[in-house]
């Protein structure tokens, strides 16, 4: 694993969220992968649970939104990267995120789990409990 495949991982991913469906998910996610909205949060687990997950989250792929990133490490097959995230025009929903990735050996990625902080707020609450 190594930087640039974790930059082009990330841009597929910002692909992804603004295509319509969730087909691109598959070669994003591996097929048992787990997605962690937050670090305690329970994780959704397996490729069509992530992407009934995806569908709910997203207002929907034509969102307006940017995205900066910026990988912060990578250590074999980890990799944690700092985005931040703008969604709206003008700009209703703001957050700042850590994603810390767990790739496979066929390059996609099998433990997703992210940190999220929105302006004056603590990380969101999970929605399972405390």
């Amino acid at each position: 694993m190594d930087r640039k495949h974790v930059d082009d991982w990330l841009a597929a991913y910002e692909r992804a969220w603004r295509t319509p469906g969730t087909n691109a998910l598959g070669t994003l996610f591996a097929e048992d992968a787990s997605y962690q909205q937050g670090p305690y949060w329970t994780p959704v687990v397996g490729l069509p649970a992530i992407a009934r997950m995806w569908e709910e989250q997203r207002r929907g792929p034509d969102e307006v939104f940017e995205m900066t990133r910026e990988i912060v490490a990578v250590d074999g097959d980890t990799a944690v990267a700092r985005l931040e995230v703008h969604y709206g025009d003008p700009v209703d929903q703001e957050y700042r995120d850590l994603w810390i990735m767990r790739f496979a050996e066929d390059g996609r990625c099998r433990s997703f789990e992210e940190w999220p902080f929105w302006p004056g707020q603590q990380p969101a609450n999970p929605p399972d409990g405390p």
